[in-house]
């Protein structure tokens, strides 16, 4: 799950392209971008940081996360914006920046989950649809022209809230911390080395704005912690925790070499001067 926006170019081509154009404390946006900018009102405007220089939005438009041995796809596309300095670090966001939170739907649902294939005498199959949404469960640091760490929880949801409102796989806490790459990882075993791919650059004139398309970013090297929060009701009124339940059908916690994310992004930079004139 999934749940980014840095790239695999040199420092000297981003600073160029730059020149040549010539989260988490949300707040509410003092203005809106100019024309053209639409796509970056999740970048904090001027009165809203003095150090944001460089505004960004990156799409994750596919791939998968694997926690232990469940792996959902990436399906829906995810997207992450808001600002950083001119090294490219210190990302922060206003009230409409961030990490979109965007259902994804996890094969096999809540029998796959917990192997308790009698809830579909209570509950039926379509109530155990199961989807993981990702979340920050921190701010997204280390931004480089490779890679970036994120630090994630995930969110098991079901129409029906069989497993309540609260069951999460990490949390602020005990994130899932994500060191994306576009190069090369070097797991520990069982987990084999896997690449990225470094994106195309475009440099696009009205409205002038930075696009790198078609990157892949990957981390097999990261630790899973235990599921949370998950508490499945009978009858309306019994409560009853199955968090170990979750961790034993779903192998987790899963030390690191055992996970896997692979996300297909695209990111786009524009000067905040542009922006918000």
């Amino acid at each position: 799950m999934t749940q980014s926006r840095t790239l695999a170019m040199p420092l000297a081509v981003i600073a160029m392209a730059l020149a040549a154009l010539a989260l988490l404390a949300p707040a509410a946006s003092a203005k809106e971008p100019a024309p053209g900018y639409a796509a970056f009102a999740g970048c904090p405007s001027k009165e809203e940081s003095a150090t944001v220089e460089i505004c960004v939005r990156s799409e994750i438009t596919g791939g998968h996360i694997k926690l232990g041995n469940k792996d959902t796809p990436i399906e829906k596309t995810i997207v992450l914006s808001g600002g950083v300095n001119g090294d490219l670090q210190n990302f922060q966001a206003n009230s409409k920046g961030g990490m979109t939170k965007v259902k994804q739907k996890v094969p096999g649902g809540v029998l796959g989950l917990t192997g308790l294939t009698w809830l579909l005498e209570f509950f039926g199959s379509e109530a155990l649809t199961l989807y993981a949404t990702s979340e920050l469960a921190g701010i997204p640091s280390n931004f480089s022209l490779g890679g970036i760490t994120i630090p994630l929880k995930v969110h098991l949801e079901t129409p029906s809230g069989v497993l309540g409102n609260n069951c999460y796989i990490g949390s602020f806490s005990s994130p899932i911390v994500l060191n994306l790459t576009t190069g090369t990882t070097s797991p520990p075993p069982p987990n084999k080395p896997i690449s990225g791919k470094t994106p195309e650059l475009e440099v696009q004139e009205s409205p002038e704005i930075i696009k790198l398309k078609n990157g892949v970013f990957v981390d097999n090297a990261f630790a899973a912690p235990g599921a949370s929060g998950c508490v499945l009701t009978l009858f309306g009124f019994i409560p009853i925790s199955i968090n170990g339940l979750v961790n034993s059908q779903s192998g987790l916690p899963s030390a690191a070499g055992n996970n896997e994310a692979v996300q297909n992004f695209n990111l786009e930079l524009a000067e905040r001067n542009l922006v918000y004139p």
